[in-house]
């Protein structure tokens, strides 16, 4: 979040790790992607703060992916590539989150070889996209980079999507929000039909007796 303060920053990024943690301690290799703001990662102590966090997580490598928000400030831009570069030393993927296509986020994408970009549908509407911007993406020296299509609320966005030939959609049409507690609901239903199967009750017999 923007507004947030560096104690925020650093409690919503652990929140983050947490449900990654929690997935994938229940067989699921689901990647997260936690946004934080490109001025924190100019910061050395962000940087060595969120290091002991994904390190203290022990998660695979892949599985955790830092969402940049929005670019740095000019003065603050080495600053948070190096940040970016000591991340992937340890395994984080990169994204740029609100992806408009500008000249400045085509160089982060090519220098610091990023892993994703997400386009805003609900931006997108307002304003498309160039038809060759996506060619562009596509290139052999941004091959690597998976297109995402973010906040899609009508069918329409899901319309444009196809069209822009995405590789991931996610938004309210596809899946409302998850709260936490509705996440763990889900988890442990289906780990209980997973006990249930394996381990089946005993069933009475003809006369009513087990």
């Amino acid at each position: 979040e923007t507004g947030a303060t560096d104690t925020q920053l650093l409690r919503l990024f652990m929140e983050g790790l947490d449900s990654v943690t929690y997935w994938y301690r229940g067989g699921r290799m689901i990647p997260g992607i936690l946004p934080f703001p490109a001025h924190a990662l100019a910061s050395s102590e962000h940087i060595d703060a969120l290091s002991d966090l994904i390190l203290n997580s022990r998660l695979p490598v892949g599985l955790v992916t830092l969402g940049i928000q929005s670019l740095p400030e000019p003065h603050l831009e080495n600053a948070c590539k190096e940040g970016v570069l000591r991340l992937r030393r340890l395994g984080v993927l990169i994204h740029l989150l609100q992806f408009s296509g500008s000249a400045s986020q085509l160089q982060w994408l090519e220098e610091l070889q990023l892993e994703g970009v997400h386009i805003n549908m609900a931006q997108f509407r307002q304003c498309p996209l160039p038809e060759t911007l996506l060619s562009q993406v596509r290139q052999s020296k941004l091959a690597r980079v998976q297109i995402y299509a973010s906040n899609l609320t009508l069918v329409k966005d899901l319309s444009s999507a196809s069209v822009m030939q995405v590789d991931h959609c996610y938004g309210g049409l596809m899946m409302p929000a998850l709260s936490r507690h509705q996440m763990l609901q889900i988890n442990d239903s289906q780990i209980a039909k997973a006990i249930f199967s394996l381990h089946p009750h005993p069933q009475p017999n003809p006369n009513g007796d087990k």
